[in-house]
């Protein structure tokens, strides 16, 4: 029986003699058996093996123990104190399961009763790679060493790839559940496969400078909308980004220069907890309305043909009377009417998850009058690089009207200061 952990071995009698008795826990295997240079049925012994004494040292358990300590083995961490030689052996970041039962089989190597029945193993020294201490960081900056025959180690928390000619993203990075953050910045990635949403505890993806046209609506369902903090997707392709983006929710610093956005979600607003917005250098004409619940530290919109606004010449996709569906939608959104995957039609549950909400507050769905007008970026970001325009959407002929009104007092506005911090927003209007 075997049993991977930190060991710190303790001698009760240093003290007393003025010596300082800790020392610094070190990796090791623990090994539950007999030696081999003795026939069946003498003691068991308790091996531990470390990467600086690979051939361990032996101890006998046979009625040697003195205590157990075991109140925070939930943790991992648990203590046995022996009687010859006078030491503690201190055991940390175990499996706590493995560890409750290599205990238990201590304790029947102890007593000396049902030794027959324990899973003994033989004590010989451990392998240097059972010993060593688990590797967290690994990082590979060209195609000549990165690993095509071996495996990732399983214990990586940190692994950067780049410059090296990926075409995809590897299928053994995925195995690695400890990943927090996964750098696979300049290569030649065009498509993000769905299970990158298994990585339970990732927090930093980094996809600079890659050949990504796209981002996957599955990964913005996944479990990343509960870890994932810090994203960098500039340098791409991507011409725009799904409205259920909005879902990661845990996003603190977020990338998006140089790549070819025509528009940015409408739902943006949902990022509560973003901080750092950098979009720069794309092809933005406007921003949504939603854009100014956002409450940031820095945003950079830099280099973006934003239009100027024309609250006046509005684009009318407005239908009166409305349509049944256009009515029941609203009423769905507007009372809060609980509704999802397994109560509507796929296509229904998708039209209501892409409402939009009008100035006032109500939710307009294919119906409605879009208009632009400006905004004071500072209201939304501490830091503002330069840029000038923002939009939405209205879901009334009459919050049109007091749209405009407002937008001629902010269009006064830019003409008596610098227009430093002046985006255009699009403006949406159900129309009733």
């Amino acid at each position: 029986m075997r049993l991977q952990c930190e060991v710190e071995v303790r001698s009760r009698l240093l003290p007393t003699c003025g010596l300082r008795g800790r020392a610094k826990g070190a990796r090791a295997l623990l090994s539950l058996g007999r030696r081999p240079d003795r026939p069946p049925g003498h003691s068991v012994y308790l091996m531990v093996c470390t990467a600086r004494d690979r051939a361990g040292a032996r101890y006998k358990l046979k009625e040697n123990i003195e205590q157990f300590f075991t109140k925070f083995v939930e943790e991992g961490k648990a203590t046995v104190r022996l009687k010859e030689p006078a030491v503690d052996v201190c055991l940390s970041k175990a499996n706590a399961s493995n560890l409750k039962s290599f205990l238990a089989a201590v304790r029947l190597a102890h007593r000396g009763t049902d030794v027959e029945a324990l899973p003994l193993s033989v004590l010989v020294p451990a392998k240097t790679s059972e010993v060593e201490k688990p590797k967290t960081k690994m990082i590979i900056m060209s195609r000549r060493d990165y690993p095509l025959t071996k495996n990732f180690p399983y214990s990586l928390e940190h692994l950067q790839a780049s410059y090296c000619k990926l075409a995809r993203v590897d299928m053994r990075m995925l195995c690695l559940k400890k990943l927090r953050t996964l750098d696979l910045s300049h290569n030649h990635i065009k498509k993000l496969p769905e299970t990158i949403g298994d990585l339970v505890s990732l927090q930093e993806l980094n996809l600079h400078n890659n050949h990504l046209e796209s981002f996957c609506v599955a990964l913005c369902n996944s479990m990343l909308q509960k870890s994932l903090q810090f994203l960098d997707l500039s340098q791409n392709k991507i011409k725009a980004l799904p409205v259920q983006f909005c879902q990661l929710q845990e996003l603190i610093h977020l990338k998006l220069d140089d790549n070819e956005l025509i528009r940015l979600p409408f739902k943006m607003g949902q990022l509560s907890q973003l901080r750092f917005l950098s979009a720069a250098r794309n092809k933005l004409p406007f921003l949504p309305s939603d854009f100014r619940n956002l409450s940031l530290e820095k945003l950079d919109l830099f280099g973006n043909p934003f239009e100027q606004p024309n609250p006046l010449v509005p684009s009318i996709q407005l239908k009166i009377p409305l349509t049944l569906l256009e009515s029941a939608a609203r009423a769905t959104v507007n009372y809060r009417i609980p509704y999802g995957c397994h109560l509507l039609p796929s296509h229904l549950w998708e039209d209501l998850e892409l409402a939009k909400t009008c100035q006032c507050g109500s939710a307009c769905l294919s119906c409605f009058i879009q208009t632009t007008v400006t905004m004071n970026l500072h209201h939304v970001a501490h830091t503002v690089v330069l840029v000038d325009n923002m939009g939405g959407e209205l879901c009334t002929v009459e919050c049109f009207s007091i749209c405009i009104r407002e937008g001629e007092g902010k269009m006064c506005a830019v003409h008596l200061e610098c227009k430093v911090g002046k985006f255009v927003m699009v403006l949406n209007s159900c129309g009733h």
